[in-house]
C-alpha cells in the first residue's frame, strides 16, 4: 500500500470524514516540523521520504501528509500518488510563498509561529499577510447593470426582462 492510501486509511473514516484524533496529532507534529524548519532557516529539503520523516520527527505516512500540504507552494515534489517511503524528494522552500499559503489556508497556528520572526520582520509578515488577503479581491472596472437599465446584450429590453431574468 502506498503512502497516500495509508494516509487516507488512517485520517478518514468510512464516510470520508476526518478522524479528529489523527488530524489533531498530525497538526501538532506539523507545527513542530515547521517550527524547526523556520528556526533552522532550512531552505532546502532533500532525501528519501523516510529520511526526511526522521529529520522532522514524523512517520513516513505523516511525512506524506506534510508533503501534500506544502506541495502547492514548492516545486519539485513528485506526483503525490507515486510517493513511497523510499521516494527521493528534493525541493527549495520559498519562505514568502510558504507564509502566504499558510495565510490562504487560514492556518493561524502556522503563520503565527514565533519562529517566523527569525525569517521576516513583523512589518514584512504584515505585508505578506495583506498581499495574500488582497490577492483574492475582485475589482470591477465596469459599472454594474441595474435591473431597469437596458440589457447590455443589445436586445433593447430591460435587463430584468432579458439576461437578468432569474
Amino acid at each position: 500500500m502506498g503512502l497516500q492510501d495509508a494516509w487516507k486509511r488512517i485520517s478518514l473514516d468510512t464516510k470520508g470524514e476526518p478522524v479528529k484524533h489523527v488530524w489533531d496529532d498530525y497538526l501538532a507534529k506539523e507545527k513542530t516540523a515547521y517550527a524547526g524548519i523556520l528556526r533552522n532557516k532550512t531552505s532546502r529539503l532533500e532525501g528519501s521520504v523516510t529520511d526526511l520523516a526522521a529529520e522532522l520527527k514524523l512517520t513516513p505516512t505523516l511525512m506524506f501528509a506534510f508533503l501534500d500540504g506544502i506541495n502547492e507552494c514548492v516545486d519539485g515534489i513528485p506526483e503525490l500518488e507515486t510517493i513511497e517511503a523510499d521516494t527521493h524528494v528534493a525541493f527549495d522552500i520559498d519562505f514568502g510563498r510558504l507564509y502566504k499559503q499558510m495565510v490562504e489556508y487560514k492556518a493561524d497556528s502556522l503563520y503565527t509561529l514565533p519562529e517566523w520572526d527569525g525569517i521576516f520582520t513583523q512589518e514584512r509578515q504584515k505585508e505578506l499577510y495583506k498581499e495574500q488577503k488582497s490577492s483574492h479581491t475582485i475589482v470591477r472596472n465596469e459599472a454594474k447593470v441595474g435591473r431597469n437599465d437596458n440589457c447590455p446584450c443589445g436586445s433593447g429590453k430591460k435587463y430584468k426582462k432579458c439576461c437578468g431574468a432569474a
